[in-house]
């Protein structure tokens, strides 16, 4: 097998004891890193390296399996639901939170999609549904529509959004012709369509991916970006301040900046809490007061953590973005730094 750092020869047991993922990158994606001035950063997102094999850690870090109501359905927070509507993605990134189901065929993923609706029915408190997986633009245009059968007479949902890596990885998917009536659609059921593009570096932000995101919101649909923080990648505030305007430029709001997780074979992608903050920072001096739309987040089991500062006093201070337990929101709280900590486990409590 070919690594970064060269070839290797390995057994399948090996790969499956060291969770390492299948290599796949699609084309497209390949000639735009190595044509971008970057490569030698952004290879790292598509490319094997032996760090995997020496990368601690477990498969589920956000407790995804535990809030799993239906399968394939998830509701960990009161208002969203999430749905993984596939096991595959146009390319994988060896970073990849969800790497024990995707490449695989996965029984995590949905198949009862009437069941589901009737679940969201029976919750009015459910006014978002996110289609993620794997990436739901791997999908036939037909296969979405039918997911959406399902969805969108259900009255109290107000969104649909999308999470896909695919505007980064195969913008041509974005042109066909049978899109614009999938969106039109939900529109027609008086539901925001929403797009929540990936790109994790400037570098990935290609001339075709622009060109169908401006056609698009045309449209009416309304994009965010997720970012995740990548040791070698995109650590970088110059970095990152350059992607967050470029995304501000082309009509894409940035959202979130993740703190990679502690995932078997790519915890080593993970920076250290007091850098994370300073790169944080970093990106914000940069940046006008209008393109400030990012939060610094940890996607932690117990809910989203707004990462805010490392204090004088030597405690990370830190509050809920989102809790399965409403009153904890937006409470700050904060815990004892310890140098070298990458995520909330490492923190003694306080």
């Amino acid at each position: 097998m070919n690594f970064i750092e060269g070839t290797r020869v390995v057994t399948e047991g090996q790969l499956q004891a060291n969770s390492i993922m299948r290599y796949h990158v699609t084309k497209f994606y390949r000639e735009q890193i190595i044509n971008s001035g970057y490569y030698e950063q952004l290879k790292y997102i598509v490319q094997p390296s032996f760090e995997e094999f020496k990368s601690p850690g477990n498969l589920d870090t956000s407790g995804e399996q535990d809030n799993t109501v239906v399968p394939g359905f998830q509701h960990k927070y009161a208002q969203t639901g999430l749905l993984l509507v596939t096991d595959r993605c146009a390319s994988y990134c060896r970073y990849c939170l969800r790497k024990r189901l995707v490449g695989k065929d996965s029984d995590e993923i949905a198949a009862d999609f009437a069941k589901i609706a009737e679940y969201i029915r029976g919750h009015p408190e459910i006014t978002n549904v996110l289609l993620t997986g794997g990436d739901p633009f791997v999908l036939s245009t037909a296969k979405l529509d039918k997911i959406l059968d399902h969805l969108l007479p259900i009255p109290h949902l107000e969104t649909i959004r999308f999470g896909t890596k695919t505007l980064a990885y195969n913008p041509k998917r974005f042109e066909d012709p049978a899109l614009p009536e999938l969106f039109q659609r939900i529109h027609e059921a008086a539901k925001a369509a929403v797009i929540v593009t990936h790109f994790d570096h400037i570098g990935e932000i290609s001339v075709n991916a622009e060109r169908n995101i401006r056609s698009l919101r045309a449209q009416g649909l309304q994009f965010l970006n997720q970012t995740v923080l990548l040791a070698k990648v995109n650590d970088d505030p110059e970095i990152l301040a350059a992607t967050f305007a470029r995304c501000h430029q082309i009509g894409i709001r940035p959202y979130y900046l993740f703190q990679a997780r502690p995932v078997k074979g790519a915890s080593h992608f993970q920076v250290s809490l007091r850098r994370g903050i300073d790169i944080a920072r970093g990106i914000n001096q940069r940046l006008s007061g209008i393109q400030k739309t990012f939060k610094y987040i940890m996607s932690h089991h117990t809910g989203k953590i707004e990462i805010l500062d490392l204090g004088a006093d030597g405690h990370v201070y830190m509050r809920y973005h989102q809790n399965k337990i409403p009153e904890k929101i937006g409470k700050v709280f904060w815990r004892p730094h310890v140098e070298g900590a990458c995520w909330l486990d490492d923190l003694p409590e306080a």
